[in-house]
């Protein structure tokens, strides 16, 4: 695993991670099977849709080859700017059960929408896809028990500021993108 890979993880874990904190602050006492159902959840979504994206990118490798690197750069930048405008302009809670089978199912599959954008920007790397997602995947679960345990007590201005460093992450790893490939040519 390198660098890239593990901020990535950590930049797409943002939004589960902030759903998870305003689910422990809704539910103040959180059991754990409620935390390791959320944090399952979260985890399989964000480790399975990069996965998609990932296969739908390379489906169509060919006919983006000369403009690959402004593709990849612009997901990146527009999730991680999404992320923060969206942190800036919260809403309230995160309903009255977040633990229920049908809002875990909602909420993974919203909170991982911006992985499978991402995984289309992998498709357009040169990488290995298992250890990626495996790594986006656990880097989630950990970070999702930690975020719905210490809800409570971290408060909701946590929440905002975790989609936000997210956010930025995402940009810098796009804007990296773009400058290399700019640079060398690959």
């Amino acid at each position: 695993m390198n660098i890239e890979t593990f901020l990535t993880a950590i930049a797409l874990a943002m939004d589960a991670v902030a759903v998870a904190i305003v689910s422990g602050i809704a539910v103040r006492h959180p059991t754990w099977g409620q935390t390791l159902r959320m944090s399952l959840t979260f985890g399989a979504f964000q480790a399975f849709m990069p996965w998609i994206g990932f296969l739908a990118g390379r489906a169509f490798a060919g006919a983006i080859d000369a403009w690959d690197h402004w593709l990849a750069f612009g997901v990146l930048a527009f999730i991680g700017a999404k992320m923060i405008h969206d942190a800036r302009h919260a809403g309230e809670g995160a309903g009255t059960a977040p633990f229920s089978a049908t809002t875990l199912f909602t909420l993974g599959v919203a909170t991982s929408l911006d992985a499978l954008a991402v995984g289309l920007s992998f498709s357009l790397l040169e990488f290995d896809l298992v250890p990626t997602v495996a790594t986006i995947g656990l880097v989630t679960l950990g970070l999702c028990i930690a975020a719905v345990r210490l809800g409570a007590r971290l408060g909701r201005r946590a929440a905002q500021r975790a989609d936000i460093v997210g956010g930025v992450i995402l940009i810098a790893i796009g804007a990296k993108i773009l400058v290399e490939h700019l640079v060398t040519g690959t």
